[in-house]
Formats: C-alpha cells, structure tokens, sequence
C-alpha cells in the first residue's frame, strides 16, 4: 500500500512530464514502522543546492513533509502529506542536441492508509492517495520565452487500492484492487486521443502448500490479474508459482514462474506532436504486455546467503523513445523486445563488516515493427554485464565506511559518444553518528569516484566526481 516512505518514489517519476505511465503505484513501501505509542507525529523539510559538476549542471530543491499516525492494537492508520519544489539543469537532458536543457517541478502528494493485521498472516490494507504534479521544462533554459511556456504541464491522479491475505481452510487468497484516475493539462501535449482516463485493476491469486515426505514445504501459487481502462481494452494476465522451500536445507527456496503484466503509454508517448518538434509521439499506441518466465533459487552456504534467477522476458508492443539519423527529434516507437537473463546476488555479514556481490548477464532481441530506428535511449540502453560489489565497514562503533562499485559492459548504441561502453563508477561515503547525540549523523561521500565519463543514459553528459558533506537529525 501507501506510506510515508514512498514519497521518494512518486516525486522521482514526477520527472516525466508525461506522468502519469499507465501502471499503478507499486512502489509505495508496506509495514510502515510505527512512530512510538497510539499516536504520533513525523515532520521533515529538506533543502539542496548545487552549481553542479559540469556547467548547465545546477540544481535547487526544497521539501516539506509530515506524516500523522495512530496505532492501537492490531490496527494502524498513518496520513501523509509533502510538497517539494525542483529546478535541475543538465545538458542534453533529454535531447542529444548540444542544448542546455532544464526543468523545473512543484509536486504537492497526500496518502492515507489504514491497515490491520489478524494474525497469522492474514490482513487487509487500505489506501487512497492525491498527487498534482507541475511540470515547466525548457529545452534552452536562456531562451526567452512568453507568457505561454512551450512545455509546460500539470498532472492530477488520484487513486485508491484494497490488499488483503485471508485463509480459507487449506487455501490462502491473496487479493488486490485498484483504481486510478488522471488529467493532464499542457501546452504541447495536445495532439493525442485523450487527456483524462480512468484505469482499474484486480488481482486474486489463492495459495496452498503441502509437506512433502523429506519435511519440505511445495508452495503452489495460481491466479489472475485483470486490467481495464475507459480508453482501452481489458487484459487478462496469468500468474503462476511453484516453489520448493525447505529451511534446513543449503538450496532453502527453488521456484518457477510465470507472471502476465499490461500498463498503458505515457501521456508524452501518447500526446506529442507525431510529424514535428523534440518528441513525436504516436497516438496509436496501445497496451504493452509483458511475459515473464522466470526459475531460481536462494539459499545458505558457508554463511554467505545467495540468490539467483534465470529469465525470459517478452515485452509486446513497449513504447519506446528512438533516434533516427537526420531527424532532430526523439520518437515514441513501439518495439517487440526478447530478453534473457541471469541474475545473482551473494551478501555475507561479520561483526565489523558486510559484503554484497553481484552480476547480471542480459541480452535482447528487439523487433521495432519495421520502423527507422537507429539508436534506443531506453529499451536498448542495457549492460550485457555488471558486476556489482558493496563493503560496508563498522570502522568504530561511531564511525562507518562505505564502498560501493559497479562494473558494465554495455550493449553497443550510436548515441553514446563519450564514456565507451565500459565503465567502473563507484563511490565512498563515511558517516559519524556519535553516542552523544542520538540522531545526528555527519557524513562525507565522494560519488563517481574515479571521474568516469560513461553516459549511463546515451548522449546525456555523465555527472563527474562530486563531493558532497550532509548533516542530518532525527527528533
């Protein structure tokens, strides 16, 4: 459901002027910790400011945010409410055309949810949520311009869900509803079918395990999601598990999987101008799917836990953003993506330290429906490798060090012109929290520590070193 801490997530899509994408909220955090007592009270104001690491790299944000909760018992009810200013400026933003681009946003987010636990296992939650996002972009921030800014928008989405986990004899029922509704205004996303739409969705998935003669757990999971919106058909979406779990064995879960997902375009995707300008959209765009196969496993080993995952993704009709030779513009294609993948994950803790590693292998087959294509910024911006390795080191009881690398080999793309397709970037932090002062933390972090000028998203200028020091305290 919807908590505090999912703030961070909705203002960070916020980035898109095309908000909202079609797919509800997942990312809002479940199990909100409880502040203390039957009732309590959460502020929070942030400010940040930078010049950048290159020119045209600035950015200024301030937010505010409080969170109201009341706990009794079993049951739990939190209220949120945060708004947050945004200017950032970052060349070749969105566009590999060599311009300073910026944009600036004034979010304003509200939640509510209320949930209660029967023991067990068994709960339901409940949640509504309000976001107005406005969105003022300008591809040259020194340009002047009217009283009518070229790209200016603003979102509402208002939305509420329902979760909950019941038993019914030897059979569990997971259940999930949703429903959401948004506007957009905007003064250049105006070319598309709609601007409102309504979108609903609901989920059921009954459970049940069996003991095997070995003392092991067969958990059998099979069910449905159905999707449906006022400005598209509906979807029906299979979802499947079976998995083997056995807590005293080495291999404790191996699982397979099958799971089915839709979302609907981007408003950008759906309501740029298709024949002219910086984004050309594609009206037609309709529902993506997405298949999943999936096999894995997780488990303890001489006191490291690890996980891993083979996978084969089909994406069907996935908007895309595209470039063509000759054309000053980005485009929404739809593309037929094939990917398969392994993933793995090993992490190990001592008294004074923790170690994370990890890789993931990735290739894909995309297939653009015969459209001119010569470069993906998102579909096809992929690592074929990335090894990733995190040190975490009590240096005192007071004193922490961090370390964190992550090394990719990229796919080849036509935009990425500066940086290679290989690239290590890491960072190194140190955070003081002192006995004295329960709540302070002073820390220092050094990012892109090597001063790697790999594009992580192609033709748009890496972040170089920057080192940043950051004072918090928490009452």
């Amino acid at each position: 459901m919807w908590s505090w801490r999912s703030t961070g997530y909705a203002l960070a899509r916020a980035g898109e002027y095309g908000l909202l994408e079609g797919e509800f909220y997942q990312g809002y955090t479940k199990d909100v910790p409880r502040l203390g007592g039957e009732f309590g009270v959460d502020v929070a104001w942030a400010h940040s400011e930078s010049n950048g690491s290159i020119p045209n790299g600035d950015h200024l944000l301030n937010r505010a945010n409080a969170r109201i909760q009341f706990a009794r018992g079993k049951a739990q009810t939190d209220l949120f409410i945060g708004y947050q200013e945004k200017f950032f400026g970052w060349p070749n933003l969105y566009t590999p055309f060599n311009s300073p681009e910026s944009e600036n946003l004034k979010t304003l987010l509200a939640t509510l949810n209320h949930r209660v636990d029967f023991g067990g296992g068994e709960f339901v939650e409940l949640g509504a949520y309000y976001r107005r996002n406005r969105d003022d972009y300008a591809f040259n921030r020194f340009a002047p311009v009217g009283p009518v800014h070229p790209f200016n928008h603003t979102t509402w989405v208002e939305g509420a869900a329902v979760e909950a986990r019941r038993n019914a004899g030897d059979l569990w029922v997971n259940f999930r509803g949703e429903m959401l509704a948004d506007e957009l205004h905007s003064t250049s996303l105006t070319y598309g079918p709609y601007h409102t739409r309504t979108m609903a969705k609901i989920a059921v998935v009954p459970e049940r395990s069996w003991t095997l003669d070995d003392g092991a757990q067969l958990v059998l999971k099979a069910g449905a999601a159905y999707d449906d919106s006022n400005r598209t058909g509906s979807a029906v979406s299979p979802i499947f598990e079976v998995a083997r779990e056995q807590a005293t064995a080495a291999a404790q879960r191996i699982y397979f999987s099958y799971a089915q997902s839709t979302q609907l375009p981007t408003y950008t995707a759906l309501d740029s101008n298709p024949a002219a300008g910086l984004f050309r959209g594609n009206p037609t765009a309709g529902r993506q799917t997405t298949r999943n196969f999936e096999v894995g496993a997780s488990g303890t080993v001489a006191g490291w836990t690890a996980q891993a995952a083979a996978f084969y993704r089909r994406d069907d009709a996935l908007v895309d953003w595209t470039f063509t030779r000759g054309v000053t513009a980005r485009s929404a294609n739809a593309v037929d993506v094939a990917t398969t993948g392994i993933e793995t994950v090993v992490r190990r803790s001592w008294r004074l330290a923790d170690v994370v590693l990890g890789y993931t292998w990735l290739t894909k087959d995309p297939d653009y429906r015969g459209a001119a294509v010569d470069a993906s910024f998102y579909a096809l911006n992929y690592a074929r490798h990335r090894f990733t390795a995190a040190l975490v080191v009590r240096l005192t009881s007071e004193l922490t060090l961090r370390f964190d690398n992550a090394a990719r080999v990229q796919a080849a793309n036509l935009l990425r012109t500066v940086g290679g397709d290989r690239a290590l970037i890491s960072s190194l932090g140190l955070a003081y929290r002192p006995r004295a002062a329960r709540g302070l933390e002073i820390s220092v972090q050094a990012d892109n520590l090597w001063d790697s000028d790999f594009q992580d998203v192609p033709a748009v200028p890496a972040a170089r070193r920057q080192v940043s020091a950051r004072l918090a305290y928490v009452w």
